[in-house]
């Protein structure tokens, strides 16, 4: 049980950091809503519990979907193969970050499918080995990202 405890606290973590990370732009158009793209390997009876997680991330970083942000969901149902037009797909929705959720396969087809949107991910693997960053990017531990999003200072909790 304390296990599962960290990883969803972990999971709240990282998701946290989704919402400071996405580029300020989308949030300086007036009228706009971001749109985060949620791209996960599984399904989501497999992932009910860390989609709790995920929102109240988002919802701890003061975005409440369907009212602030709106998140454009794609599973995979455990079809590996299907993940990179998945991630396609998102890019194509133009979205301001993906989550890519569910393990390394998720984050590859996120990183395949874009240069340009932040990625955000959580894996148990060394992402420069893996090819997911640059090296001399990567830090260890936990990340803190530390923005102004419309003009409120933001944070990833610890």
């Amino acid at each position: 049980m304390q296990f599962d405890h960290l990883k969803r606290r972990d999971f709240i973590t990282l998701i946290g950091g989704a919402a400071v990370a996405w580029p300020l732009a989308a949030r300086a158009q007036q009228g706009a809503v971001p749109v985060v793209g949620f791209l996960n390997s599984a399904s989501p009876a497999t992932y009910s519990h860390l989609l709790g997680a995920f929102r109240l991330g988002l919802k701890e970083s003061g975005f409440i979907e369907g009212e602030n942000v709106t998140i454009e969901y794609r599973w995979a149902e455990n079809e590996f193969d299907r993940l990179p037009a998945l991630a396609r797909e998102l890019v194509q929705r133009q979205v301001a970050v993906i989550a890519a959720t569910g393990g390394i396969h998720s984050a590859l087809a996120a990183k395949a499918a874009t240069s340009t949107i932040p990625i955000v991910f959580n894996i148990g693997d060394d992402p420069v080995r893996l090819g997911l960053v640059a090296a001399g990017r990567q830090r260890d531990g936990c990340q803190q990202f530390h923005l102004r999003i419309g003009g409120e200072a933001a944070r990833t909790p610890t």
